[in-house]
């Protein structure tokens, strides 16, 4: 199995047996994620009265296990949760560490229970709640100042192995020491980008990203924009999720968000411009009534349908189809920058400044209720609502002064922080090569992370690029070269390998320590470009793409054949030619949530940069067996399966046992770094014995099978063979060798057939227009 690498931070920590106190979806989170770090911890909820006493923690358990969300990494993970209940097993809390409260919303209920807690336990035994409207003041109201002093509010996002944030909260007692172990548990061993907030609220992460959806959700409204409109703009031209506040509203639940709204009313001193966008919406209300409650419901503001997707009509309520819109602006911004929005006095130019503007200057004029410094706001907002930039990110890249003098135009009342920000050289500056944030005296401060966590966008800008084009870059630094993709989902294509070639060679002739593949973004690659395919079979071009098989292939072989070590340090998804680049590394240190696999069946082709070969040789080598080991590949990348976690990929050969992986993606970057001395180059790949024409027809009589049984379509029999013929060799005698330049021209000779096919061009132009492939 791919190993944990715990930090020396981590193996410091006191915290070795936890209890959380409510299995709902939150206390299940919390539970399964201190599982997936190893620690045990007791999942407690009421009794039940039925044939299990403990039926509502087990319930909570089992919810952790849903296949298409994984609370837990593995099934070893489980074994750390032991379900319970408050009456019969509430005498567990005395020795715990940590017992944290996820229970109901109701101050009397958490009262009552914290009464219970605090006679069972210890001093040293820190208690916190994952509440995220009620304060700390109120939470712990009557309550000995001995427990005040271990108590603390630690907000965890949903869901919680996935959700990088945790607010963490102390109140006027909480001691020194509580609030460093919290920060230390959760950051090394949770894997959390911890931000500590002031007892405010909606403390950072809701009480922005609240305000921005609000703000777009009435904006849209306003100005008459569809839901389709509204959420092109409101996605990635904003620099934020492409989920859209329509999209996101019907992902959470609209009654959902209605309440999250209300509950951040209720809570917010009545001067806050929140209240403005708060006021529910007469057809939200009339919806939710009808049970359009968004996806749960099967409608909301979207319903999927057999002939399609549909958008609801804001102004009749009536569902029409709708496709992906390709809306100019948004293109523009995307390839230009946020600020491309802005230069536009369309609708959309103006919703965009409403909204930017709105948000932006709210964020801004939290300094200095919730803290002197910039730095949290845009922590939370990139760790809990995965926006790509920060609020005073983003306005560095519009340009503060911009921002101010149009305000100004319009009358409006601007953050005083922000009319600094206008005066001095915006929100962030690298002075002597340290990274620096503005505070609200309009000091730049030092940016400083935990030991060991490092963050390449922030990195980045203390460097200058060795190359770089509009795909991909590398950079120098501890003597090392690290290669950032960063093209739109950093999609391969030519330029990427070019980049990945000539970091290789410089960094050979500067006798560099090695090589560290590594970004920032929310994936690591989800791919090869399919735009340039696409433009590929469109003219026609077959020698074209060929050519960029071929280079990507051999880009792929230059990785393994460079004396330096190679690292990957992948987080988010490595998919496709983004694996391929994986697999070709010398060792991988992945984050723990790495999603990887080879998924190009798919679209209709096969993995052609040397995927197939090598996952072929990673079975043989586990298995000693190559009809094994070529059936073991063959259903996997027939099927495009996925592994959710680096111990799923070790179990499917995608990783060596040796590889690694941590909790915190934050600090990838620096254990690759030190870890360039210790690695060793893998040894050149001996050609193999292949299984052969018998082996082949037997995966052709199962394909066949499966289509007659309607597991699979036409065209994914096509996809099939092809991989057949990669893995045994097709039509050869078995045992006859292939090296790996016969498995990489086996790779791209199937590629190109499949190419010219009609079904895989619908494949590929049905998933880059509409988001998904046919089932052709």
């Amino acid at each position: 199995m791919a190993k944990l690498i715990n930090n020396s931070l981590s193996a410091k920590t006191p915290i070795k047996k936890v209890a959380v106190i409510g299995a709902g979806t939150m206390g299940a989170g919390i539970a399964g994620q201190v599982a997936n770090a190893g620690v045990e911890v007791w999942l407690l909820d009421l009794p039940s009265s039925g044939d299990s006493v403990n039926a509502l923690a087990e319930r909570g358990f089992k919810r952790l296990q849903n296949v298409n969300s994984p609370g837990l990494m593995s099934n070893e993970a489980g074994q750390f949760i032991h379900c319970g209940n408050t009456e019969d097993d509430f005498e567990q809390l005395a020795d715990c560490d940590w017992i944290a409260e996820a229970v109901v919303e109701r101050l009397d209920i958490k009262q009552a229970l914290y009464q219970r807690i605090d006679a069972i336990t210890g001093p040293d035994t820190i208690v916190t709640s994952n509440t995220s409207t009620i304060p700390i003041s109120l939470l712990t109201q009557g309550m000995p100042q001995a427990f005040c002093e271990r108590f603390a509010i630690t907000h965890f996002f949903n869901p919680v192995r996935f959700m990088r944030l945790l607010e963490l909260v102390r109140g006027e007692h909480t001691r020194d020491e509580v609030i460093d172990t919290l920060d230390q548990f959760c950051e090394s061993n949770l894997g959390k980008g911890v931000v500590v907030c002031e007892d405010t609220p909606g403390f950072l992460g809701n009480r922005v990203g609240v305000f921005a959806i609000q703000c777009a959700l009435h904006t849209a409204f306003k100005l008459g924009l569809s839901p389709t409109e509204a959420d092109v703009l409101f996605g990635r031209p904003m620099g934020i999720p492409k989920t859209g506040v329509f999209g996101l509203y019907d992902l959470i639940g609209i009654d959902l968000m209605a309440d999250v709204a209300k509950s951040l009313e209720s809570i917010l001193p009545a001067g806050d411009e929140f209240h403005q966008y708060a006021q529910p919406i007469p057809l939200m209300t009339q919806m939710v009534d009808n049970g359009q409650t968004g996806n749960k419901g099967g409608q909301g503001f979207y319903r999927d349908t057999e002939s399609g997707r549909e958008a609801l009509n804001l102004i009749t309520g009536v569902y029409k189809p709708t496709t992906r819109l390709q809306l100019p602006l948004a293109q523009k911004a995307e390839a230009e920058g946020v600020a491309a929005l802005l230069d536009d006095d369309s609708v959309y130019g103006r919703f965009a400044w409403q909204v930017l503007s709105s948000t932006l200057n709210y964020a801004a004029a939290l300094i200095p209720e919730i803290g002197s410094n910039i730095l949290p706001i845009d922590d939370a907002m990139k760790l809990g609502y995965n926006w790509i930039y920060g609020p005073f990110e983003l306005l560095d890249q519009i340009g503060a002064q911009r921002v101010v003098e149009r305000m100004q135009q319009e009358d409006r009342k601007v953050a005083p922080i922000l009319l600094l920000a206008a005066k001095k050289q915006g929100f962030y500056q690298v002075i002597e090569q340290q990274l620096c944030s503005l505070d609200q005296c309009g000091e730049y401060v030092a940016i400083e992370r935990p030991p060991g966590m490092l963050r390449f966008s922030e990195l980045r800008q203390t460097l200058t690029p060795e190359y770089s084009n509009a795909k991909a870059s590398w950079f120098v630094h501890d003597n090392a070269a690290i290669v950032e993709f960063h093209s739109k989902a950093n999609a391969l294509d030519k330029e990427s390998m070019d980049v990945i070639r000539h970091a290789l060679e410089h960094a050979q002739n500067r006798q560099l320590r090695g090589v560290v593949l590594h970004n920032d973004a929310q994936h690591f690659s989800c791919g090869v470009n399919l735009t340039a395919f696409r433009g590929f079979f469109e003219t026609e071009d077959y020698t074209g793409m060929d050519n960029f098989l071929h280079h990507f292939q051999q880009t792929m072989h230059a990785i393994n054949k460079c004396p330096l070590p190679v690292i990957a340090a992948p987080a988010g998804m490595s998919i496709g030619g983004g694996f391929e680049v994986v697999l070709a590394a010398d060792h991988v240190i992945g984050h723990a949530n790495s999603v990887m696999g080879l998924v190009e069946a798919s679209v209709g082709v096969v993995p052609g940069g040397g995927g197939c070969k090598e996952y072929l040789y990673r079975w043989y080598e586990v298995l000693g067996d190559i009809k094994a080991a070529a059936w073991k590949a063959f259903m996997i990348v027939g099927y495009g399966w996925t592994a959710k976690s680096p111990l799923e990929a070790t179990e499917q050969a995608m990783l060596y046992p040796e590889d690694q992986y941590m909790m915190n993606r934050d600090r990838l970057l620096s254990e690759a770094l030190s870890q360039l001395d210790k690695v060793k180059k893998a040894k050149p790949r001996k050609p193999l014995p292949m299984a052969g024409e018998e082996t082949y027809r037997e995966m052709m009589d199962w394909l066949f099978e499966a289509e007659d049984q309607e597991k699979i379509t036409q065209h994914d029999v096509a996809v099939g063979s092809e991989l057949a013929r990669i893995f045994t060799g097709g039509k050869v005698k078995a045992n006859t060798m292939m090296s790996e330049q016969d498995l990489y021209d086996a790779e791209r000779e199937s590629f190109l057939r499949l190419a010219r096919s009609s079904d895989t061009q619908a494949r590929i132009v049905s998933m880059l227009d509409l988001g998904s492939p046919i089932r052709n």
